[in-house]
């Protein structure tokens, strides 16, 4: 079951990981200051890693790092874009945290299940071998009667059901 979720998810992960290189490929022009490329195309804006376009004011701005997100007053979440021209930030963030809590969630899944399952096996293992060793010590004392009883049957057969004169040697 997890495999298959896991295989549901290769499109992503390669879509993600496609995405990623792309943004790391992009170089930064050294010297290049992004409020110069405004009113260009988001592509050309973008070719530089610094820079954050703008669709409805069709302005290339330097991203604010020192924000993790592009205040409002800057540029509107869902019209913002960086890395690449045709997903906005609003998608970003959604799909990122989506994957992250499916990453986690089928983390927990695994470790709750191999944790169960394992030790759902071993008392499992531990069961059958005390049922194992309890069927060989009733067939041993089984086998030990027998012995006993034929021991007693030649016994007296042959007259030797008395008392043993050798065990006051022993």
């Amino acid at each position: 079951m997890i495999e298959m979720d896991l295989r549901s998810l290769v499109p992503v992960v390669l879509l993600l990981a496609f995405s990623s290189t792309t943004i790391l490929a992009q170089t930064a022009a050294p010297g290049v200051v992004c409020e110069s490329m405004n009113g260009t195309s988001c592509e050309r804006c973008l070719n530089n890693v610094s820079c954050l376009w703008c669709i409805t004011t069709r302005t290339c701005v330097t991203y604010p790092v020192r924000t993790i997100l592009p205040p409002h007053s800057l540029c509107p979440l869902n019209e913002a874009r960086w890395g690449l021209c045709w997903m906005n930030f609003q998608n970003l963030i959604i799909t990122l945290a989506v994957l992250g809590a499916v990453v986690i969630i089928a983390l927990l899944v695994c470790l709750f299940c191999c944790c169960k399952c394992e030790n759902f096996g071993s008392s499992r293992f531990l069961a059958k071998m005390e049922r194992q060793g309890k069927k060989s010590r009733t067939n041993q004392e089984e086998r030990r009667a027998e012995m006993k009883q034929r021991h007693d049957d030649i016994r007296k057969k042959y007259g030797l059901s008395g008392s043993n004169p050798y065990s006051r040697f022993g």
